[in-house]
């Protein structure tokens, strides 16, 4: 499979500001490739990159082969759906996705019928002669999405398409991009803040901060090895839970400090003495039997969603935990917990790289 976009060596600029730095990405064509980092990570410039609507300062951007780096935005033959969803609101749902095809010249009959096939895929058929005004935030998106696919482009850029939307309705959209996706086997590239938007939709997610790349991978590859304490928290719901530790003097163990200095063996050697942050999941920590356990910490709250209880330890640093059902737990009790060494991630404590 080649690659269908491939970024090399890009830096962009905005005055002395470095917005994105030494960026290597290759998307590979037919895939679906998320960005995905907090606010002002250069995720949305590293998007307008590609459309053309940002200039980058150095490096190569080359789409289906072809050097990109002064190619106008109209020639790139990429299609992007905006958060806004950027309909014009004078115009029919037809009018919409027809209009890029008109001022080609494309003629009316034919537009009229492309128009009529991509809203058939998306469920828009019974929509076309209505103005966005009258239709809902989902469906408008729907209408974005489809103007986007009826170009035939190189690529799809989503620039945090679901933001507008309530939460049950961004499930459902997300379910919709990524199955129209796989129909289309377009190649996406998708902007988001939301991780698990990120992990769900993606077959490769890209993490970034302050204008880096911090690791690209496949979604559960991050989740399981996350490179630095940046990724490994940025990556999985809830948060994972980072805690002060120490290599232990017998070089197979680690002292965790959560207020009392706790010793957990390892089945593999940690320099004595070094100074380390210790992460897991809540989802990797068990309650045990009581009176056991590898740890010990009292309870500070206990949230029951049905499905799944949160408890929240009284212990410096606190601990989140995720118990899947119900249970019976209550704020002052001591738990004694449990985790599978494996499931223990160490950091260096200066440079936060993984060990």
């Amino acid at each position: 499979m080649t690659n269908q976009i491939e970024l090399t060596a890009v830096n962009k600029y905005y005055g002395a500001y470095h917005a994105l730095k030494d960026i290597e990405l290759s998307i590979r064509k037919g895939s679906f490739t998320a960005l995905v980092g907090p606010s002002g990570c250069g995720k949305s410039t590293l998007l307008r990159s590609l459309a053309g609507l940002e200039k980058i300062s150095t490096g190569t951007l080359k789409i289906a082969g072809e050097v990109m780096n002064r190619t106008p935005p109209r020639k790139r033959d990429v299609a992007m759906v905006f958060q806004s969803y950027a309909l014009y609101p004078h115009m029919t749902v037809e009018e919409n996705l027809t209009y890029s095809l008109r001022i080609r010249g494309t003629p009316k009959a034919q537009a009229k019928k492309a128009a009529e096939e991509v809203a058939a895929t998306t469920g828009l058929s019974h929509l076309l002669g209505r103005y966005p005004r009258e239709l809902s935030g989902g469906q408008r998106q729907r209408v974005a999405m489809s103007r986007a696919i009826i170009r035939n482009p190189k690529a799809f850029l989503f620039d945090e398409p679901l933001s507008n939307l309530d939460a049950a309705l961004r499930v459902h959209m997300r379910k919709e991009i990524r199955a129209l996706h796989d129909r289309l086997g377009a190649t996406s590239v998708y902007v988001t803040h939301d991780q698990i938007e990120a992990m769900t939709m993606a077959d490769h997610v890209v993490v970034m901060r302050a204008g880096v790349i911090e690791q690209q991978g496949r979604p559960l590859d991050l989740y399981d090895r996350p490179v630095n304490r940046f990724v490994a928290g940025f990556i999985g719901s809830p948060a994972m839970n980072f805690i002060p530790a120490t290599g232990g003097e017998d070089g197979r163990s680690v002292v965790l400090d959560l207020g009392e200095r706790q010793s957990v063996g390892l089945d593999y050697p940690v320099p004595p003495g070094r100074k380390l942050i210790a992460g897991l999941r809540p989802e990797h920590i068990a309650i045990a039997p009581q009176g056991a356990g590898m740890l010990k910490a009292p309870v500070a709250v206990v949230e029951s969603t049905g499905s799944a209880t949160y408890v929240t330890t009284a212990t410096t640093p606190e601990l989140a935990i995720v118990v899947n059902g119900r249970a019976e737990l209550s704020a002052g009790e001591v738990l004694g917990l449990d985790f599978a060494p494996g499931h223990l991630h160490l950091f260096d404590a200066v440079t936060e790289q993984r060990l």
